[in-house]
C-alpha cells in the first residue's frame, strides 16, 4: 500500500491521543508553523472573500443584509458612540424597534457592538457589509482550523477544510450574502466546540468555553443556540463512549453556566410572543427550503443547483449551488483510508453526532417551532463532516488498487454530473466543465500523492479557489432572494431624505410597485425606502424591517414585515391612519406623525385632512406635512384626556419617560404615548403602580385612577426576563471562574483532574 503520511511533527490521526500538540511543548520550528499556517489560512480566506465582489460589488449587501441588518448596524453604531449600550429599544423604528425581542442584532454581543461602531464610521453600507462579513468568514475559517486540529488532524489537512467551509454554497450565498445573523452565530460554533472539548480534556480554563459560548448565543440567532446544544450533546456522547466520566461532568458544568446567557438573549423573544405575529408553535412541511438527501450528498459539484423550493412564486429549484461543500469531498472518497474511522470512532463520536443530527434535521419538515427552512442546517452538516474529512486526509491518500479507485472516482463524478444535469439540464455546459475540473483535480491530487506528497495541500487549496471562481462567475448573486438594489452611500441617502422628511414619517407604499416595470419610477429610491434603510437616513420612520412584528399595529394599519402596506386593504392604510380612534384622535395624531409619504401608484390623490398640507408632489410620491407643531416636543406623550393637564413631559432615554400632570376633572384619566406597548412596560404615579394597557394601533395607554390628584408619572420599559437573565449570567460567570480556579490548582496535581490524555 502506498499512502501520503502525515508530516512528522503532527501526531498521527490514527492514534487515540489528545490530538494537536500544544505550541508551548513543541520545538521552535513547530511553534513557528503553529502560527504561520493558521495565519496563512486567514490571509487566504480574506483574499478569497473579495472574489464575489469582482462581478457584483453589492454581493454582501443583498436581500436582508440590505433591508434589515446593515442599515440598522449603522444606526446602532451611532447610538453606541453616543454612549447607549446595550441598545435594547429603538422607538423610531416602531415595529422593528424591539431590538431585544428581535434578537438577531445581537445587542449583548461585544464583537457585534465593535462592528456596529466600525460600520457607523464607514460612509458606504455595501463596503461596510463586505468588511464585516469578510471578517466573520476569516474568523470562521480560523475556528474550523482549530477544531480540526483539536481532533488530531494535520495542519495542512485542517487548513484545507478551514478554507473550503466558508465558501460552501449555503454559507457563501445565504449566510454571507444575505442572512448576516446566521453567519455571525455559525462563526462562533467551531470555537465553542473546540474550547469545550479542550476544557473537558484539561487543556483550557473553563472561562474560555463560557466566553465563546456566550459569543455564539449572544449573536442572537436561535440556530446558534441550537448548534451549541447539539455540540454539547455530541461531546457528552463522545466522552461517555470514551469512558471519561469526569470529562462528561466538565461538559455538563460549562453547559449549565451558559444557560443564563440563553435566558438573557431569548427570554425577551419568548416574552414578546403575545404581541408578535410569529408565535412559533407550528409543525408542518410546505417544502420551502427543504433539501432532499441526494441534494445534500451531491456536495462537490460547483454547478449543481438543487431542486429545492425557494421563495419565488412557482419556484421548483434554486438558482445557486446551495448544497455545495468542497470539490474534493466526494471525488477523493475512494482514495481515503476509511480504516481510520474504525480505529478512531470513539474519538470522532462528537463529529458523528453533530453531523448526523443535522443531516436528519436538514431533510426534515420545513417548520418546527421557532425553526424553519432546514436548508439552513446544511452548513452544520458540513462542519461535522469537515472534522471527519480532515482526520481522514491526515492519514493520507491510499494509492493501492489503483484501477478500482480510479473507477470509483469516475463513477462518483459521473453520478454527481448526472444529478446536476437532472436538476437543471439547461446548465449542461457548466456541468460538463465542473465534471472535467473535478476529474482533472482528482487526477492531479492522486499524482501528487504518489510523487510529491508535500504539494497535496496546494492542489486541494488550488481546487477550492478554482471552484469558487467558477461559482461566482456562473452565479454572481443569489436570485433565490430579493436584490433590493438600495442605495448604499450614507451621505447620498441622507441628502435625499433627511431634510425632506421631518419628524415621525409614515410611508404608505408597496414595494411591488417598485419592482413592477410598469410602475417603477425612474429613480426608485429617490423618494421611498423600505426595510430599515430609513435608519441609515436618520429619518424617524414607521417603515422598518421586523421578523417578530407587532400584530396590533400591523393589523390596524395593514403593514408588512418590510414596512410596506397591503395594497388591496379596505379601508386603505391612508384612511385607517386618519380616521378617529376609540380614544378620540386619529392614529396619525396618537403616533405623533409629522410627515406622510404616499406612493402615487397606490393612491394617486390622497384627501388632505384638516391641519395638513401637501408639501411635495412628484411622479412617485405625494408628501403631506402637518401644519402646526405637536405638543410636548420633549417626549412621546401624544394624548391626555380632558380631565388631565400635562405640565411637563420628558424622555430620559429610549426606555423611560416622565410626565408631570394635574387633575382638572373627576373620573379616570388616560395618557397615550407614541410607543408600541411591548410586554415589559411599567408605570408608576408618585411611586404607586398604575395600569398599562394596549391601546389603538398597539400604542401604550396609561390609565390614571380616579382619585389620583396629580404628580409625576414614570413610564419605564424593560425586556421580559431581563433581571432573570442578568442574574443567571452572573451566576454562570461565577461558576466558570470557580471552575477555572479549580483547574489552576489542579495543574499542580494532575491526577486530581482525572482526565486521560
Amino acid at each position: 500500500m502506498t499512502a501520503v503520511s502525515d508530516p512528522p511533527e503532527v501526531e498521527p490521526a490514527a492514534t487515540d491521543g489528545a490530538g494537536a500538540t500544544d505550541a508551548a511543548d513543541a520545538p521552535a520550528g513547530d511553534r513557528w508553523r503553529s502560527v504561520a499556517v493558521p495565519l496563512g489560512v486567514c490571509l487566504l480566506v480574506a483574499a478569497l472573500a473579495l472574489l464575489p465582489l469582482l462581478g457584483n460589488r453589492t454581493f454582501y449587501f443583498w436581500d436582508d443584509s440590505a433591508a434589515q441588518f446593515v442599515p440598522m448596524w449603522h444606526a446602532l453604531g451611532e447610538r453606541i458612540l453616543e454612549g447607549n449600550w446595550p441598545p435594547l429599544l429603538d422607538l423610531d423604528a416602531w415595529m422593528g424597534g424591539n431590538l431585544a425581542a428581535e434578537a438577531l442584532f445581537g445587542v449583548w454581543n461585544p464583537v457585534n457592538a465593535a462592528n456596529y461602531v466600525l460600520v457607523a464610521g464607514l460612509g458606504d453600507l455595501a463596503v461596510a457589509a463586505a468588511v464585516v462579513k469578510a471578517e466573520f468568514l476569516v474568523l470562521l475559517a480560523l475556528g474550523v482550523y482549530l477544531l480540526c486540529r483539536e481532533y488530531g488532524a494535520a495542519r495542512w489537512a485542517s487548513s484545507v477544510i478551514a478554507v473550503a467551509l466558508p465558501f460552501s454554497g449555503f454559507t457563501l450565498y445565504f449566510e454571507a450574502s444575505t442572512w448576516a445573523a446566521g453567519l455571525m452565530s455559525f462563526t462562533w460554533v467551531p470555537y465553542v466546540w473546540w474550547s469545550v472539548r479542550r476544557c473537558a480534556r484539561g487543556r483550557m480554563l473553563a472561562v474560555w468555553p463560557f466566553l465563546f459560548g456566550a459569543l455564539a448565543v449572544t449573536a442572537g440567532n436561535p440556530y446558534g443556540l441550537l448548534a451549541v446544544c447539539v455540540v454539547f450533546l455530541g461531546l457528552l456522547v463522545e466522552f461517555w463512549l470514551r469512558r471519561e466520566r469526569r470529562a462528561v461532568l466538565w461538559v455538563l458544568l460549562v453547559g449549565v453556566a451558559l444557560v443564563g446567557v440563553a435566558l438573557l438573549v431569548f427570554l425577551p423573544l419568548l416574552g414578546n410572543s403575545s404581541v408578535s405575529w410569529r408565535a412559533g408553535n407550528s409543525l408542518r412541511n410546505d417544502r420551502q427550503l427543504v433539501p432532499s438527501l441526494p441534494d445534500v450528498l451531491n456536495m462537490s459539484m460547483p454547478s449543481f443547483v438543487p431542486a429545492v423550493t425557494s421563495f419565488a412564486p412557482g419556484s421548483i429549484r434554486m438558482t445557486v449551488p446551495a448544497t455545495y461543500f468542497a470539490w474534493f469531498a466526494l471525488p477523493l472518497a475512494a482514495w481515503l483510508d476509511w480504516g481510520v474511522l474504525r480505529r478512531n470512532w470513539r474519538r470522532l463520536a462528537g463529529a458523528f453526532v453533530v453531523g448526523g443530527c443535522y443531516l436528519v434535521a436538514a431533510v426534515g419538515p420545513s417548520n418546527l417551532w421557532m425553526f424553519r427552512w432546514p436548508l439552513r442546517l446544511v452548513e452544520y452538516v458540513f462542519l461535522g463532516l469537515g472534522v471527519v474529512l480532515a482526520v481522514l486526509l491526515t492519514a493520507g491518500l491510499r494509492t493501492d488498487h489503483l484501477r478500482r479507485r480510479i473507477a470509483a472516482s469516475a463513477l462518483v463524478i459521473l453520478a454527481s454530473g448526472y444529478l446536476a444535469f437532472a436538476a437543471w439540464p439547461k446548465l449542461s455546459p457548466r456541468h460538463l466543465v465542473s465534471m472535467a475540473a473535478l476529474a482533472a483535480l482528482t487526477a492531479l491530487a492522486v499524482l501528487v500523492a504518489r510523487r510529491a506528497r508535500r504539494w497535496l495541500a496546494v492542489v486541494l487549496h488550488g481546487g477550492t479557489v478554482a471552484a469558487l471562481v467558477l461559482m461566482v462567475t456562473w452565479f454572481p448573486g443569489n436570485r433565490d432572494v430579493t436584490n433590493h438594489d438600495f442605495p448604499h452611500s450614507v451621505a447620498a441617502i441622507r441628502h435625499d431624505f433627511t431634510e425632506r422628511y421631518h419628524g415621525t414619517t409614515f410611508q404608505i407604499a408597496d414595494p411591488w410597485f417598485i419592482t413592477n416595470p410598469s410602475t417603477r419610477p425612474a429613480e426608485p429610491w429617490r423618494d421611498m425606502l423600505f426595510g430599515n434603510m430609513y435608519r441609515a437616513a436618520s429619518v424617524a420612520s414607521t417603515t422598518s424591517y421586523t421578523g417578530m412584528g407587532n400584530r396590533y399595529m400591523a393589523e390596524e394599519l395593514m403593514l408588512t414585515y418590510l414596512g410596506g402596506v397591503h395594497a388591496q386593504a379596505r379601508p386603505t392604510t391612508y384612511e385607517r391612519l386618519h380616521r378617529p380612534t376609540p380614544v378620540g384622535p386619529s392614529l396619525a395624531d396618537l403616533m405623533r406623525v409629522s410627515t406622510v409619504v404616499v406612493q402615487r401608484p397606490l393612491l394617486d390623490a390622497p384627501a388632505v385632512p384638516p391641519g395638513w398640507r401637501i408639501a411635495e408632489r412628484n411622479d412617485a410620491v405625494t408628501v403631506l406635512r402637518r401644519e402646526a407643531a405637536l405638543p410636548w416636543p420633549d417626549g412621546r406623550l401624544s394624548f391626555a384626556s380632558p380631565n388631565l393637564r400635562v405640565t411637563a413631559d420628558a424622555r430620559d432615554h429610549q426606555r423611560t419617560e416622565n410626565v408631570r400632570f394635574e387633575r382638572t376633572g373627576s373620573g379616570a384619566g388616560q395618557l397615550v404615548f407614541a410607543r408600541l406597548a411591548w410586554p415589559g412596560y411599567v408605570a408608576q404615579v408618585n411611586g404607586v403602580e398604575v395600569p398599562v394597557r394596549t391601546g389603538p394601533g398597539g400604542l401604550v395607554v396609561v390609565d390614571i385612577p380616579d382619585g389620583t390628584r396629580g404628580g409625576e408619572l414614570r413610564l419605564h420599559w424593560s425586556p421580559p426576563g431581563l433581571t432573570v437573565g442578568l442574574v443567571t449570567v452572573a451566576a454562570g460567570l461565577l461558576l466558570v471562574l470557580a471552575l477555572s480556579g479549580y483547574q489552576l490548582r489542579s495543574r499542580r496535581h494532575p491526577a486530581r483532574f482525572g482526565v486521560s490524555e
